[in-house]
Parts: structure tokens; C-alpha cells; sequence
């Protein structure tokens, strides 16, 4: 997978501008609400830092090997992130892992392809801002702008499974907003596809099991 980052999604390091103004790659986090387990849980292995291994039956056979066991609603969002490209063209996801209550994943903004121009459509106080402002606030206000298509994307798929919830009758409910970052060079997509990659290895591990 790494070498799939470095091949095909490869970003220039050698000024911040690379994010530039036809797109972006970001890192984001979206947990559910209260951080409950919606999503399944974590079984096999050191799960929640205990030393005694669960062993799960899988098509393969037994393992001791932590997995992620989607509930119904945990393989509603798998769906809707593996097909994010199919509603919203100028969006990627090239890689991501669900966890019981939280979502990591990579997020390539195609600015190439997005609805319309980037000064198009855009709110007012944006277009207000590019009048009365230097270039410099002008190029981050067009920075800003690909943010909020990231927002798009990420509201629609929250959206998505919500309504796949409710259809299903599925308690259900997101944290209300989500946390994101630019990734600004290779080295750091390749670490943060690291981390993803190992994420439920390391749950023990992690800040959003609550269990620990």
C-alpha cells in the first residue's frame, strides 16, 4: 500500500504552495457520537490491552490476529467510502480504516474536477475577501474553498449512513463535526498510511478506545 502512495498518489515537497489551488490530500477523523461502538468492534488479539487472545473464527481458520468485525451499520459506511468516487467525481479515498467508533481515512480533493470554478458559487464573504485582500490572503482563501469541498464530501457520506440508519431502523448518530489536516508532503501521507494500515493492531493503543 505504501508504494501505492508513493507511485501514484506522489506530492511535491518542495514548497507549501503544492497544495496549491487544484486540490489536496487530507487526513480526517470522524467519530460517532459519545464515541459509542456503532461500528463493531475489535476482537482477536491484545484487545483493549488485555494479554488474553480471543480466538476468532474466520473463513481462513482460527486467528489470533486483531480484526475488525463490522456491525451492520460499520459495513454501511465501508460501502459508502469504497464508492465516494461514484457521487462526488472530484473525490478519492484511497485509503481508510473503520474502527468501533471512529473513521480515519485519505482524502484526495481533484480540483480538476470539481462542479464548477473555484471562484464560482463560492460564499460571500470569500468573494468579499479576495476583493478587498492581498494575493497571499487571496491564495488561502482559495485553499479555504477546497476545504469546503472537502466538507461536502464528508457531510454526504455522514449523511449517507445516517439515512441508511434510519431506514433500517439502526441506532445510530455521528459526532457533529470532523477533524481535518492538510497533508502537506510524501513523507507524511506515507506515516499517516502507516498508521492507518496498523490502526486496529493498535487499538489498544489508541486515544479513542474508551474502554482503556
Amino acid at each position: 500500500m505504501l508504494d501505492r502512495f508513493q507511485n501514484k498518489y506522489r506530492i511535491p515537497s518542495a514548497r507549501a504552495q503544492w497544495h496549491g489551488y487544484d486540490g489536496g490530500a487530507y487526513y480526517i477523523t470522524i467519530c460517532t457520537k459519545n464515541r459509542e461502538h456503532y461500528f463493531g468492534e475489535i476482537v482477536g488479539g491484545a484487545v483493549c490491552g488485555r494479554d488474553v487472545a480471543r480466538r476468532v473464527s474466520t473463513t481462513n481458520g482460527n486467528t489470533d490476529e486483531p480484526e475488525m468485525q463490522l456491525s451492520e451499520i460499520g459495513k454501511i459506511a465501508t460501502e459508502n467510502f469504497q464508492n465516494v468516487s461514484v457521487h462526488y467525481p472530484y473525490a478519492e479515498i484511497p485509503l481508510f480504516v473503520v474502527m468501533p467508533n471512529h473513521i480515519h481515512a485519505i482524502v484526495i480533493i481533484d480540483g480538476g474536477k470539481i462542479p464548477y470554478d473555484r471562484g464560482v458559487g463560492m460564499r460571500r464573504d470569500h468573494v468579499e475577501t479576495r476583493r478587498a485582500t492581498s494575493l497571499r490572503t487571496e491564495q488561502m482563501t482559495d485553499i479555504a474553498n477546497m476545504q469546503g469541498w472537502l466538507s461536502v464530501v464528508i457531510g454526504g457520506l455522514k449523511s449517507a449512513v445516517t439515512h441508511s440508519a434510519n431506514e433500517k431502523n439502526i441506532e445510530f448518530a455521528w459526532q457533529t463535526r470532523f477533524h481535518d489536516r492538510i497533508v502537506r508532503d510524501q513523507n507524511e501521507l506515507n506515516r499517516i498510511a502507516e498508521y492507518i494500515e496498523n490502526n486496529v493492531a493498535n487499538w489498544h493503543l489508541d486515544e479513542l478506545n474508551k474502554n482503556e
